[in-house]
């Protein structure tokens, strides 16, 4: 417990000095670059980190980066959530993502993706049972020790539960904050999934997770296909998210909300019209306080 509070006062710490003020963001995608460089009202990034060479960076994030908008590296095959310790490899690939891009943090997802060696080709959840909790503080506090700036953990979007599942997403997550004080990158998307193909209510996690915990916040879009909502990432947000994001912001001002679009690129107008949305329903949560 001494490990735990002690990693929450340096969270708590280095959060007010790099994570204050963040604002609205978008994920960077080589496909985007362009469009993201000539774009107003783009305050920070984030870069898939398995996606670029910490020696190498793309020129595009090189020209962002100079004119001064953060960019963090987001992480999507750590698997912190399997029963193997995180590859040392995938960490300093990470941590030299973060020291290249002068990150404030970097990000990934509380899932499993591997298991014996075997790749599972897409980011699972983690049966959320005690002992599972117990593997998983672990991992995040191999993960937290080899980076040199603070780690926050996505919730993730799930089309299956697993059976012997003790703790809701929720109740998981703030043990494993309690325990390691990692921060909480909250998908509002991922919720809407998750209460769409499983119904588990987005509003109450909302009101059990450490919000003051909150790194900062996704929003996407996705459909539904034979009753199941795909989190794709290639549509406009539905109202219903914008409306977990509002639900969000009447508990706590969130350091940064980004925009995650990842194929099917939209016109310029399109994703500019996105991030208008998004500060629409940060603003309807602000009158409504």
């Amino acid at each position: 417990m001494r490990r735990g509070r002690r990693l929450r006062r340096r969270w708590l710490r280095r959060r007010k000095l790099t994570m204050a003020g963040l604002g609205v963001g978008i994920g960077w995608r080589s496909e985007l670059d362009l469009t993201i460089e000539r774009m107003a009202g783009v305050d920070f990034l984030e870069v898939v980190a398995e996606n670029v060479k910490p020696a190498h960076l793309p020129e595009s994030l090189r020209v962002l980066r100079s004119r001064g908008l953060p960019v963090i590296p987001h992480g999507v095959s750590l698997g912190v959530g399997g029963a193997e310790p995180p590859s040392p490899a995938r960490l300093a690939h990470l941590a030299a993502c973060a020291q290249a891009l002068e990150a404030p943090l970097v990000s990934e997802h509380l899932a499993f993706v591997r298991g014996g060696g075997v790749e599972a080709g897409h980011l699972l959840p983690v049966p959320r049972t005690r002992e599972s909790l117990k593997v998983v503080v672990e991992n995040v506090r191999r993960a937290q020790d080899a980076l040199p700036v603070p780690l926050a953990l996505e919730n993730v979007a799930a089309i299956f539960g697993w059976p012997e599942d003790e703790l809701t997403e929720a109740q998981f997550l703030a043990e494993l904050v309690d325990a390691t004080g990692v921060g909480l990158l909250i998908d509002v998307a991922n919720l809407y999934t998750n209460q769409f193909n499983l119904g588990l209510p987005a509003v109450a996690a909302l009101d059990t997770l450490p919000l003051e915990h909150l790194a900062y916040v996704h929003v996407a879009g996705g459909y539904e296909h034979h009753g199941i909502w795909h989190d794709t990432h290639t549509t406009a947000a539905p109202q219903a998210v914008l409306d977990l994001l509002a639900e969000l912001c009447s508990r706590v001002t969130p350091p940064g909300v980004l925009l995650e679009w990842d194929d099917e690129y939209p016109s310029d107008a399109v994703l500019a019209g996105e991030l208008s949305r998004i500060r629409a329903a940060m603003a309807v949560a602000g009158e409504a306080g």
